[in-house]
């Protein structure tokens, strides 16, 4: 076995094989060798992450930054208050029978404008008329008597002067004239009753308005007790706006009224379109602890019926106008912890940080107090990537809008598609 072994050994180192394991060995090495190189020169060619992050960064550094500009303008500030109002009849009421009968007419259109004593509606007069003839029977019965009873007492005093009666006898006499013109009294109060009530069978406008929808149709039978009544009448011409404002304002809202009259705008719910100018009137008597607000009321005369009762409008009061104010759009105001700045754009298109004093803010302006120059142009959009001495890029807005039209339906610009 041993014997056998060694053979194999030296059958292994044998000159036959070893040029074969020699070549094997070569490749194995220039395979290596190769691999190593070309690694290398890979990594030398390539540039790395970091060095195309900075390349990117600079070259969009050098890039201007695309702004909209304005120009700061001198002009009148307005200062304003504003509050969520309701536009409130001056006169508004129900229109109810005084009497109960049968509706006969109904002489008014749903929605027109009634004037003041107009006839609005008819109820059944004959049951009153009725009673009218009744007492007015009865007055003419207690006439005649009351004319008898003061002939007898004339004669009875004659009597009573000749000693030929007693004085009991002309008391008596006296006392049944008195009666009977009591009599006559109580005839007359009810034939005025009667004629109060056939007046009432006609249903008058009580003041100038529009007239609601009506609640009841003729013939049916309509009660003084009736909730609904027959109808509903509001003034709309003046008309009124309640709104509330802060406590804090009330002192400037009193010294203003009484050095002068205060405009009132009420404009829609979207602050944009201006439905009515009045003017302040009165306010109330005191403040609504609950809220910290005091209601103003203020008129409007509603020529066009541009307010309707109980809308919601926002009602601007103008309190003060300051003169010759620089104003910016307030867009162009930015905050910092040392205070509010602009971006002002520098003649060589770079824009210069500029610490500003606001003042009062109206809609989107917002006045400058100081460290701003009328004609100097602000950056309005486009702030936010900004630093001082930034290059920048005006753009306008047309120029926005064409490119927005220009663009695919996939929100890039290019080419019509070919048909």
């Amino acid at each position: 076995m041993q014997e056998n072994f060694t053979n194999n050994v030296e059958s292994n180192n044998s000159p036959t094989n070893r040029p074969l394991l020699s070549r094997w060995l070569f490749w194995i090495v220039i395979l290596c060798l190769g691999t190593a190189g070309g690694f290398f020169i890979c990594k030398k060619s390539l540039p790395s992450a970091s060095t195309v992050a900075s390349k990117s960064g600079a070259k969009a550094a050098s890039l201007p930054t695309p702004v909209f500009v304005a120009a700061a303008r001198m002009g009148d500030m307005k200062i304003y208050l504003t509050g969520l109002g309701s536009v409130t009849p001056i006169n508004s009421v129900t229109v109810r029978s005084r009497v109960d009968g049968q509706l006969m007419e109904v002489r008014f259109r749903e929605g027109q404008i009634v004037a003041k004593g107009s006839l609005l509606a008819l109820i059944d007069p004959r049951p009153y008329q009725v009673l009218l003839t009744q007492a007015e029977g009865q007055m003419a019965r207690d006439l005649e008597l009351l004319t008898n009873t003061r002939l007898d007492l004339e004669r009875y005093r004659t009597l009573w002067k000749q000693d030929s009666i007693p004085r009991q006898q002309l008391d008596t006499q006296e006392a049944l004239v008195r009666q009977y013109e009591g009599a006559v009294k109580v005839d007359q109060g009810q034939i005025d009753s009667a004629k109060l009530q056939l007046i009432y069978c006609r249903i008058t406008a009580p003041f100038s308005g529009r007239a609601g929808l009506r609640q009841i149709d003729p013939g049916n039978i309509v009660h003084a007790a009736d909730a609904s009544g027959v109808l509903t009448i509001t003034q709309v011409k003046p008309i009124a706006v309640l709104f509330p404002l802060p406590e804090d304002s009330l002192p400037q809202v009193l010294h203003k009224m009484k050095t002068g009259q205060l405009v009132v705008e009420a404009l829609d719910r979207e602050m944009k379109l201006n439905l009515a100018t009045g003017k302040l009137v009165t306010l109330d008597n005191q403040i609504d602890p609950t809220t910290g607000t005091v209601k103003l009321k203020a008129l409007f005369d509603n020529k066009r019926d541009e307010l309707f009762p109980n809308q919601f409008v926002n009602a601007r009061l103008l309190l003060d106008v300051k003169k010759d104010s620089i104003i910016v759009p307030s867009s162009s105001i930015q905050k910092s912890p040392q205070g509010a700045f602009v971006f002002v754009l520098n003649p060589d298109k770079k824009v210069t940080m500029k610490q500003v004093k606001t003042g009062n803010s109206q809609g989107g302006d917002t006045s400058i107090v100081e460290g701003l120059q009328v004609g100097e142009q602000v950056v309005v959009d486009g702030a936010e990537r900004l630093r001082d001495g930034s290059k920048v890029e005006i753009k306008e807005r047309e120029q926005v809008n064409k490119g927005s039209k220009d663009a695919k339906p996939g929100g890039k610009p290019g080419k019509q598609p070919q048909g």
